[in-house]
């Protein structure tokens, strides 16, 4: 779905601490469980700003009227709803990091969640954000009015809530502003009929569009749309059956992949985007109990995964190894093929690239926000990474936001590119910045210094009741609020 593109849904997409890259993950664990507020973690200088750069992403570009995000930068762009969501959970990061206040935050916060419930709505081809309460995946940035002709999305709605939901437990403070942002943010949720999309019981569809009607495609198996389940099943209004949960864990696929046994999603961006906001470390459905371990384990074997794949490299692709890794959904150079080192080369524009048990796509392009937001599972080898590709890349890579989505060291001959710029001597480099990773990265490295994201949403009702419903039991959980049941 990028510009100069038929639109396509987006698929279910000087070393520091260099001594670190060699340990070895853990034998199959239950995560230590995250009840308790931990204290800051302290990392490198380059994570910290990598951090703040990020997070300046959704500041310094959400409109100032609708408060959408754009779905990249520089490249002129539509909004995404996702981005919308990974916005209002950085304003929250932003505030308690100190790289603006509180009350700027509140302001920023309270007034997207007033346009996105003050919107049009309803059936209708064009002029609304969305119908039945979820919202259309790209909106036009200064009206918030559907764009083109794109789906009405249930995974990007559920993406969008979530961070409405981290701002109504993070703004808790008796002060009008605050307690409109949080009556705001339950109006939104409340409003969600999440069983209008259980088109075919009791799986969840992806899409709708008032041209053609309901997606032929469900939401099953392990990927990211996990988030969208368990918000789904805890609505207070519209709750989807609780047997969607096991339906929806029937699908998975584990195995061994590289070195790790674990649930198979190729693009690590699915082992990434429910953990933004759900602390899994030591809480357990009737599935990962059954396998001795919790998803945040899971999250972390799938890193280890792929940085083993890069290790071993067997389609010999050039940069690859124990830091330069990393396979998600992102920016690549072009559509085609070319003939490098003897070899026949395909390479792909956006493409959710992954390798696992279920899908291989891998065109030698190396996505940042996959090493990058892998640090709150492992920062062993995630912070090497780090270092590793803004080392490699230096301004080429790394720029005003942070690493830009993508970098491909095989492709070093001058193409026709719909994104980016070649180095001769280092490859393609892309030239913008995305939304729906960039959330991830300031998110989950966080996560990783303080768990604020994780703590926050400990106290949203909501979420707590989303997860007891698909069966989770056991760490944080026994110990919050009944009101959640």
């Amino acid at each position: 779905m990028r510009h100069g593109e038929t639109l396509r849904r987006r698929l279910t997409a000087v070393v520091l601490l260099a001594g670190l890259a060699a340990c070895r993950p853990p034998a199959p664990l239950v995560s230590p469980a995250g009840g308790v507020p931990s204290s800051e973690r302290p990392v490198p200088a380059l994570v910290a700003d990598l951090e703040e750069r990020t997070f300046h992403y959704f500041w310094d570009l959400a409109h100032p009227e609708t408060g959408l995000v754009p779905d990249r930068w520089p490249t002129p762009s539509f909004s995404s709803v996702a981005a919308v969501g990974f916005g209002l959970t950085a304003y929250g990061i932003g505030a308690e990091r100190g790289w603006v206040s509180r009350e700027a935050a509140r302001e920023r916060t309270l007034g997207t969640l007033r346009f996105l419930a003050a919107a049009p709505r309803g059936p209708e081809p064009a002029g609304t954000i969305g119908h039945r309460g979820f919202f259309y995946h790209f909106l036009h940035m200064d009206s918030g009015h559907r764009f083109e002709r794109v789906e009405l999305s249930s995974i990007d709605t559920a993406l969008l809530i979530a961070g409405v939901l981290f701002s109504q437990s993070y703004f808790d403070r008796d002060d009008p502003g605050e307690r409109e942002i949080r009556s705001l943010a339950e109006e939104l949720y409340r409003a969600v009929e999440w069983p209008w999309m259980v088109v075919r019981p009791p799986a969840v569809a992806m899409g709708w569009t008032p041209e053609a009607g309901f997606h032929g495609w469900d939401w099953r198996g392990y990927n990211e749309a996990m988030i969208l389940l368990i918000l789904a099943l805890g609505s207070p209004t519209h709750p989807i059956a609780p047997e969607a949960w096991d339906a929806w864990t029937r699908d998975y696929v584990w195995g061994e992949f590289h070195g790790q046994e674990h649930i198979s999603f190729p693009p690590l961006f699915g082992h990434q985007y429910t953990a933004v906001w759900v602390d899994f470390r030591g809480i357990q459905d009737d599935y990962t109990r059954a396998k001795g371990l919790d998803y945040h384990e899971n999250s972390r074997r799938a890193a280890y995964s792929h940085r083993a794949y890069a290790i071993a490299n067997p389609e010999g692709w050039r940069g690859y190894g124990a830091e330069l890794w990393g396979l998600s959904a992102s920016d690549g150079p072009f559509d085609g093929t070319l003939e490098i080192d003897g070899r026949t080369r395909t390479f792909h524009t956006y493409w959710a690239r992954g390798v696992g048990l279920v899908e291989h796509c891998d065109d030698g392009t190396i996505v940042p926000t996959a090493a990058a937001s892998s640090v709150a599972f492992a920062p062993e080898i995630a912070i090497p990474a780090i270092a590793a590709q803004k080392a490699y890349g230096g301004d080429r890579l790394y720029g005003r936001y942070g690493f830009f989505d993508a970098f491909n060291p095989t492709l070093r001959v001058p193409v026709k590119l719909q994104h980016g710029r070649i180095d001769p001597e280092l490859g393609w480099f892309d030239t913008d910045y995305l939304g729906i990773d960039q959330g991830p990265i300031v998110a989950l490295i966080e996560n990783y210094r303080s768990d604020l994201v994780w703590r926050t949403m400990k106290r949203n009702p909501h979420l707590v009741r989303g997860l007891r419903r698909a069966g989770f039991r056991g760490g944080w959980l026994e110990t919050v609020s009944e009101a959640a049941r």
